[in-house]
This record gives structure tokens, C-alpha cells and sequence, in this order.
């Protein structure tokens, strides 16, 4: 899978540095991925949630952040849309990141 937007996370864990090795591990699965449904993507976090709309919620770091994605299967694309801690999460409505 090909990762829009990298630069989010590297920006992000510049601020949170003990996201940097969850995040680079997550980066390094997701682009190792070739999906043919959103459901594939289980196969990265432990927990992965589908909302709609091609938006998909990784838990990173035993949940402490979020990253919300859109990810087109047919571009085998992965736009993150936004990324932040659990508490800034629940600040959103994901649906509309």
C-alpha cells in the first residue's frame, strides 16, 4: 500500500516521541500490504475499526493514539487524515476528519 500524507506522522511523533517506534512499525506493515477489503487490514493492529466512507481507525500503542485514514483498495492508497492521542480523539467526530 502506498502512504499519503507520511509526513503527518513524522511531524506527530517529533512531538510525541514515544510514538515514534508504533508508528514506524505500523508504517512499515501498512506499506507491506496488498488489500482487496478494508477488513484486510486487521492484519496490522489489534484493533482496526472500519467506520464508512473508505475511513479507517487505527489504535496505536495500546490505544494511547489514533490515526483516522481514508484507504482506497482499488489504489491500494492510504490518505491519513488525521492523527492524535486518545483524548484528543474523542474531542472529534471521525466520520468528518
Amino acid at each position: 500500500m502506498n502512504i499519503v500524507t507520511v509526513s503527518r506522522i513524522k511531524k506527530f511523533f517529533l512531538k510525541h516521541a514515544d510514538s515514534k517506534l508504533s508508528l514506524e512499525v505500523w508504517v512499515a506493515r501498512v506499506s507491506a500490504l496488498r488489500i482487496t477489503n478494508l477488513n484486510d487490514l486487521k492484519q496490522v493492529a489489534n484493533s482496526v475499526d472500519v467506520i464508512g466512507n473508505n475511513r479507517v481507525i487505527f489504535d496505536i500503542k495500546g490505544n494511547k493514539y489514533r490515526i483516522i485514514t481514508v484507504v482506497l483498495v482499488r489504489n491500494q492508497t492510504v490518505y491519513i487524515r488525521w492523527i492524535g492521542t486518545h483524548a484528543e480523539y474523542d474531542k472529534i467526530d471521525a466520520h468528518t476528519v
